[in-house]
């Protein structure tokens, strides 16, 4: 961790330096939310799991959304990992359901 900056000077600075403090917790909080769901997406589809990898593409969709809406990450990041993902899951070969009887 770098050292702590120097005491401020007045109190707008001291106010400033809470909020970034705040929201550094705060969008260190949904970014490590992102990369989890990304990640649950990545293992459904080497795992060659069709539905399991699209129930997990809803969720990461929702969570990218969100986080761009929030401005945690930029809204075009986010729309080309929406995009990125989707293609590989929709490369994903369906699984072969046994007839029905």
């Amino acid at each position: 961790m770098p050292a702590k900056a120097q005491p401020k000077k007045n109190l707008s600075a001291e106010k400033r330096a809470r909020q970034s403090v705040k929201r550094n917790l705060r969008n260190r909080s949904v970014e490590s939310g992102v990369k989890t769901v990304l990640k649950k997406v990545e293992t459904a589809v080497t795992s060659g799991n069709r539905d399991e990898a699209g129930k997990a593409l809803l969720q990461a969709v929702k969570a990218l959304n969100k986080a761009a809406s929030k401005g945690v990450v930029h809204r075009n990041t986010a729309s080309r990992n929406i995009s990125r993902l989707t293609k590989k899951v929709n490369a994903v070969p369906p699984q072969a359901t046994p007839p029905a009887a």
